[in-house]
């Protein structure tokens, strides 16, 4: 992995140019940037044929000065240190920028769930967590789904974890299934979140979503749920690209007038892919991967991976665009930003816009921990008030100090986790 793609020298990146603005003392500096821990680890799990395979798996812990880390765990055939790195420092982030009292984390484990039986994937799970049981917990370090892992997958952690340390621990995993643990309201929040910071960053500029067309990028648990608010909220969905499994490339689903998310969501298979022939039977016309990005709308929504705007794409963008809501973490480069800002687009940037994830995982740890548990409009009505309430302060102080949002959410963030660590007495 080359340096313009290494999201981990992206976020770095990210973090010097927003701190050198800040004038942050160069200690602060030096230990904010790099992880507090790092865990790499084997994995050998036992395949149904009988033979044995070993896969890597990741845990970062980036910091941990404003309460435990947080943060998702990965599938990936090409997960990487680096990937994971940087999700982790944007985790820490992403909680200081809603004002949640958690840390930064995150883990991964190279592999491909979707060439795996179940049995393989429990005994992979049930292996993860051997590693690292002790280095995870409620108060510790609370890991919850991120890209092809599941509920399910997490209910086999959360499992393996509660046995090894003979109690029940519900608050150590988030993303549970509902009924085991989990919380009402988790599968839309990452989806509704991105959402309700669009709707109230159009607000402050005397605007809304009614009338305005989307473009998305990925379709996922947060591309289909913010499509799905999205088009609640009076807003046409124009095009969505969805990686294909069996094809092993990406296509862009289009309909003239604008898709019916409830049709194409319907259209997906076990590992959340639109399969071709059920798209081309509600009406869809099929274009490569990549036309989603010059499609002619109001508003991208990358909600897919990391590097996929960058200096190289980025004049494919409709002249038409105006704002990118960054669902996805990193999905734009950081040499490409001013240059799409210079186009007049605002970015709401990632570890605001997609932080509705990670505030419903605080929501179901302290459900978990009080061994009670809210109502779906009580969750949904705390994910609104939390995302708007951080993307008004993000929105205000870029106007005070004439800055992008991203480096107005920065500011907010890592001001919080400086001081968290100052008072402290760490640096």
């Amino acid at each position: 992995m080359n340096n313009a793609s290494n999201p981990y020298v992206n976020a770095q990146t990210q973090f010097d140019t927003v701190a050198e603005a800040m004038s942050l003392d160069m200690s602060m500096r030096e230990y904010l940037r790099v992880s507090a821990r790092e865990f790499v680890f084997s994995i050998p799990v036992k395949m149904d044929d009988g033979t044995t395979k070993t896969y890597m798996g990741f845990r970062i812990q980036h910091n941990n000065a404003r309460g435990p880390s947080k943060g998702g765990i990965r599938f990936h055939p090409d997960e990487t240190l680096d990937t994971v790195r940087a999700l982790a420092m944007w985790m820490t982030w992403k909680s200081a920028v809603v004002d949640i009292p958690l840390g930064g984390g995150k883990g991964g484990i190279a592999c491909d769930p979707r060439t795996m039986s179940m049995g393989e994937q429990e005994r992979m799970c049930r292996g993860y967590v051997r590693q690292l049981s002790s280095t995870i917990g409620p108060l510790i370090d609370i890991p919850a789904p991120d890209m092809m892992s599941s509920a399910q997958h997490m209910l086999w952690m959360l499992d393996e974890y509660e046995t090894i340390m003979r109690a029940h621990y519900p608050g150590v995993i988030t993303g549970k299934p509902v009924g085991m643990g989990g919380s009402l309201g988790r599968a839309e929040a990452t989806g509704y979140g991105v959402m309700y910071t669009l709707v109230e960053a159009l607000r402050l500029r005397g605007d809304s979503v009614k009338g305005k067309t989307a473009s998305l990028q990925g379709f996922g648990a947060v591309g289909e749920h913010a499509a799905r608010k999205f088009e609640e909220l009076g807003g046409i969905v124009t095009a969505v690209s969805c990686w294909d499994n069996n094809d092993k490339k990406a296509y862009t689903f289009k309909k003239k007038g604008g898709l019916d998310i409830n049709a194409l969501a319907a259209a997906k298979d076990a590992y959340r892919d639109i399969d071709k022939e059920k798209a081309r039977d509600i009406g869809c016309d099929i274009l490569p991967g990549d036309a989603w990005l010059s499609e002619e709308a109001d508003i991208l929504i990358p909600a897919a991976q990391e590097n996929e705007i960058t200096t190289k794409n980025l004049d494919s963008i409709n002249k038409s665009v105006r704002v990118i809501c960054e669902a996805a973490n990193g999905p734009t480069t950081p040499e490409a930003d001013p240059l799409i800002l210079a186009k007049d687009i605002m970015i709401i940037p990632d570890f605001l816009c997609n932080a509705g994830g990670v505030t419903c995982s605080y929501f179901e740890q302290v459900q978990g921990n009080m061994n009670y548990f809210w109502g779906k409009s009580e969750v949904l009505i705390k994910l609104e008030t939390a995302m708007t309430a951080a993307c008004t302060a993000v929105c205000e102080l870029a106007e005070e100090k004439k800055v992008p949002l991203r480096d107005a959410a920065y500011m907010i963030s890592i001001q919080r986790v400086a001081d968290a660590v100052k008072m402290r007495g760490w640096v």
